[in-house]
């Protein structure tokens, strides 16, 4: 299932070279290809094709004996920069110039991302006249690019939140930065856009992504089960990283054979030093889009390994001890959390998931401060701590009862998420485990604030991290000093 080529080490680092065939593929066969027309037109075009891309050629265009694709689904995964591009192109139009498909659709999370894809093939075109005579129209409206070519062959980038629409029959799709798609719908609307076509194929392009890359993560299964035997049409073709290999080694140096897995274009276009510039970024930036290495959340504001080091058996809160409550919602308030921290022996402190709440079109805030009134009487609460932004009608209904509030916004809020990082990062915090708090925990986002600050980003976490905000804002009582002199200087 898997194949993996010998790299040679101690070579000087022009040297270095990617490995070419894929860690995880489909299974391959002896059906015959249509793929060696991508490669001779490629040569037409002036354009150097890598092994690994005539690897993708071939087996990505194997055909039935009926005619029809045997890959209907196929996945390219790979390290940033390495040609995806260049091959996407290259189908296109092999697609349009030389199998004479009737439509091809290409759409991207981000409309630039597919606008300069249309720049591109365009002028490839106008550079070869026997291409560029086939041309009847190129249409340049914003999100709806359109190249029109004599006998009825189209290619259209469409936004991908309206790909299919007004489209009928797509033979071929494209679909660029899968890892982005966090729902059903685009690809639904164009997946199902292709059921009356008389030989579909879709084409999906990404790097590694987390565990909310709904679609990417889907296709990855299946590919995955495929490769292992299942009797499943999908096609797939992944340079990726092991998923436990380490950035560096113990020794300090780069992992270069894992860098050479994720990156087969490495020493051919991709310059060794380029990939040693960026191993002290973000580990998990690294990881997903240079070692095409799945993780939990991209730009995540906590280490998953830090935070199971926090791990303990589940510690019950005491009645009788000083309380802090935590209160966040979503911003689509959709769901919400109320967490609990109580300071325990030494410098550590508990902290606890107490309720979560969902609703599909919005939380009623009446409820919600009925849910918290008993804990309140339950535990020795100090105060609930709350954001204006999202609480503020939930928390206006706690004061008449005599709950104590307090507003976190603003520089107290990137206060409360620097002391919350910071008990994780020193074990001084402590949780019993909880799934739901450890998933929101991992899912959320840093963004920058201020001057060198930084928050947790309600939105930019791309699911709700309520339960981690709220977590914040209980962990900065928690984290009071008990006195006014909390450092001593001998």
């Amino acid at each position: 299932m898997t194949e993996k080529e010998a790299i040679v080490l101690n070579l000087p680092k022009s040297e270095l070279g990617g490995v070419q065939t894929p860690r995880i593929h489909s299974k391959l066969n002896d059906l015959p290809s249509k793929g060696q027309d991508m490669i001779d037109l490629a040569t037409e075009l002036g354009i150097n094709l890598m092994e690994w891309q005539r690897f993708v050629c071939i087996h990505g265009h194997k055909v039935r004996e009926d005619g029809r694709w045997a890959h209907s689904e196929l996945g390219l995964i790979m390290a940033r920069q390495q040609g995806k591009s260049t091959l996407m192109m290259l189908r296109i139009l092999t697609g349009m110039f030389v199998w004479g498909e009737g439509l091809q659709l290409a759409s991207a999370h981000r409309l630039t991302t597919s606008l300069e894809t249309f720049r591109q093939i365009v002028s490839l075109i106008e550079m070869n006249p026997k291409l560029e005579k086939e041309v009847k129209k190129i249409r340049w409206q914003h999100g709806a690019e359109e190249i029109e070519l004599f006998g009825n062959r189209r290619f259209v980038v469409k936004a991908a939140n309206n790909a299919a629409r007004g489209l009928s029959k797509p033979e071929t799709i494209h679909l660029d930065e899968l890892r982005e798609y966090k729902d059903e719908d685009a690809w639904s609307s164009m997946r199902y856009s292709m059921m009356a076509a008389k030989n579909p194929q879709v084409w999906i392009y990404s790097s590694a992504g987390d565990q909310h890359s709904i679609i990417l993560n889907k296709l990855r299964e299946r590919a995955l089960s495929a490769s292992a035997g299942s009797d499943d049409p999908i096609g797939w073709f992944e340079w990726s990283a092991e998923p436990d290999a380490p950035i560096t080694l113990p020794s300090g140096d780069i992992n270069w054979s894992a860098f050479a897995q994720a990156n087969p274009s490495l020493g051919i276009t991709i310059h060794p030093d380029n990939l040693k510039a960026v191993i002290n970024d973000p580990p998990d930036i690294v990881r997903t889009e240079v070692l095409a290495q799945w993780v939990d959340t991209i730009n995540s504001a906590i280490d998953a390994q830090k935070w199971e080091l926090c791990k303990t058996d589940p510690i019950p809160l005491d009645p009788e001890k000083p309380t802090w409550f935590g209160l966040d919602l979503s911003p689509d308030r959709k769901f919400g959390a109320l967490t609990a921290t109580q300071k325990l022996p030494g410098e550590k402190f508990n902290l606890v998931l107490l309720h979560t709440w969902s609703n599909d079109y919005s939380i009623n805030d009446l409820a919600v401060a009925n849910d918290i009134a008993p804990y309140v009487r339950k535990y020795n609460v100090q105060t609930v701590a709350y954001s204006k932004r999202t609480a503020q009608a939930i928390a206006s209904r706690l004061v008449p009862a005599g709950i104590p509030i307090t507003d976190m916004d603003g520089a107290i809020y990137a206060e409360s998420c620097d002391r919350w990082l910071g008990a994780i990062n020193s074990h001084r915090l402590q949780h019993g485990g909880q799934e739901e708090l450890t998933q929101q925990t991992l899912s959320a986002a840093k963004l920058p604030f201020g001057d060198g600050s930084w928050i947790i980003g309600r939105r930019a976490s791309r699911v709700a991290v309520c339960a981690a905000v709220a977590s914040a804002l209980a962990s900065y009582f928690a984290t009071q000093p008990e006195t006014e002199v909390d450092i001593q200087i001998a």
